[in-house]
């Protein structure tokens, strides 16, 4: 059973409301946050009205306030930010939805004002007002809100969209929009297709930022803005209305080839039946390097092909891929489709391809992982003069798995680590290059023939007439 001491509702209740009453009053004592949560819950207590109230009157404090929000004080805010948001999801919206609607908008109207002053490096803050945008899809199926009004607001709202606050909120809001509100909202946003900024008279340009292409003006970025906000718009209205042949016509022919936009059109052609379609997109598209295909492109492919029932060109084509890019997932479901015993020697082909693979980094990270350590440590072994000591996250993993049964090339991967540090002066590594010449020393008595490599005494000796000045590393290998 729990201690009669362990910070529990069941446990604190028996305090008694008079004594959590002060506990509460002390512990907000200094808190602003902890202040204007119970404040929060005593006007909830009293109606949901009030709840509006103080949610409203803290929303209109945030967009007003004009001190910059640092890392430091960041977290503060997003508690806050957390609370309003909580407050008008469980407090307001089950007992009026419209209440809730009207607040979640000024909620993510709040997002403009507050990012101008705001550091979210870390996309902390950005995420809570994607949370208010999903709700709104929420709030709004909820309250019965008018199509026509529904979309008015949206397009008010990407108007606004300067941090991507609202990014995804057609999709967000399509189920409460329904045809008659996306129809009312495609309309609208053709029309401001058609109405391009005007250019006003040359003497009242207002130069905005200067690049080497000259100045740029006010009234270009408002076109350049109103332009993104169509495009971005038409192809989501057509995504929510399941119009494909809507949404291909928002790319022109040239951009329809680039890889990812071919793979987004053929995914939604795929979806609505039209594999065939598909597959001329994804063979049209234009690569300026064959060596990197995008992930979306071969992924998208291989559903066409499936869906075309073109099983062996399927197979070949996972094989590419994979001989490629020594993608794991691929070359698994490529030998999972072979018969019996085919898939055996396939495989050994496979890493024998890994092995002789252009980045020998990539494929030792693969082997060890697949795992193939027998083909891993002969890479090592083979191809040590061309690892990159300074890929520590690959090789550091690579030694410990390679320790047990292959000491060698467990040695060799730290060594390559150490010669990197030793060689660049990386003083900060000093420390974890002892550590790893201290690992190779243990492995050193595990290993029978070193072959054409260097013993372990011979490597130390060459260790110290290169590199015998650097006091900082070898003060750490001998513990001094």
């Amino acid at each position: 059973m729990a201690s009669k001491t362990t910070l529990n509702a069941k446990n604190l209740e028996t305090l008694g409301a008079m004594r959590l009453a002060e506990l509460l009053i002390e512990i907000s004592t200094g808190s602003a946050v902890a202040k204007r949560r119970l404040r929060l819950e005593l006007a909830g207590a009293q109606s949901p009205k009030e709840a509006g109230r103080e949610v409203a009157k803290r929303l209109t404090s945030i967009a007003r306030a004009r001190s910059f929000v640092n890392w430091q004080n960041r977290k503060p805010l997003v508690t806050d930010l957390e609370i309003q948001l909580r407050a008008i999801r469980e407090q307001i919206a089950p007992a009026d939805a419209t209440e809730a609607l009207a607040l979640t908008w000024r909620f993510m109207q709040v997002a403009t004002p507050l990012f101008d002053r705001c550091d979210d490096s870390s996309g902390i803050v950005i995420g809570v007002f994607h949370d208010a945008c999903a709700l709104l899809g929420e709030i709004a199926l909820a309250a019965g809100t008018l199509p026509e009004a529904l979309a008015d607001a949206v397009i008010e709202a990407l108007r606004d969209n300067g941090y991507g606050q609202y990014d995804g909120l057609i999709a967000i809001l399509s189920p409460a929009l329904g045809a008659e509100g996306l129809a009312h909202l495609k309309a609208r946003i053709e029309a401001l297709a058609a109405t391009p900024v005007p250019v006003p008279p040359k003497g009242q340009w207002e130069a905005v930022g200067y690049g080497s292409g000259g100045a740029t003006y006010a009234h270009q970025m408002e076109e350049r803005a109103r332009q993104s906000l169509v495009r971005m718009a038409l192809k989501d209205i057509a995504d929510a209305m399941g119009d494909v042949d809507a949404f291909i016509a928002q790319y022109d022919p040239a951009t329809r080839k680039v890889p990812k936009i071919a793979a987004e059109i053929a995914n939604r052609l795929l979806a609505a039946g039209r594999a065939g379609d598909a597959l001329g997109f994804l063979d049209r598209a234009e690569f300026r390097d064959r060596a990197w295909v995008p992930e979306e492109w071969q992924a998208a492919r291989l559903d066409v092909l499936e869906a075309l029932g073109r099983t062996d060109e399927v197979q070949s084509f996972r094989l590419e891929c994979y001989h490629r890019s020594l993608a794991a997932d691929h070359l698994r479901a490529y030998l999972k489709r072979l018969a019996d015993f085919d898939d055996v020697e396939a495989e050994e082909l496979a890493m024998a391809h890994a092995v002789a693979y252009p980045e020998p980094l990539s494929a030792l990270h693969f082997l060890i992982h697949w795992p193939a350590l027998d083909r891993a440590a002969q890479l090592v072994q083979q191809r040590f003069d061309e690892l990159d000591g300074d890929r520590y996250e690959i090789l550091t993993p690579a030694a410990e798995a390679l320790s047990a049964r292959y000491p060698l090339a467990a040695s060799l991967a730290l060594r390559a680590m150490i010669d990197f540090t030793l060689n660049a002066g990386r003083s900060s590594r000093y420390q974890h290059a002892a550590r790893h010449l201290a690992e190779c020393e243990a492995l050193a008595s595990q290993i029978e023939d070193f072959g054409t490599a260097e013993p372990h005494a011979n490597y130390v000796a060459r260790l110290r007439r290169d590199h015998g000045r650097k006091s900082g590393f070898w003060s750490r290998v001998e513990g001094k």
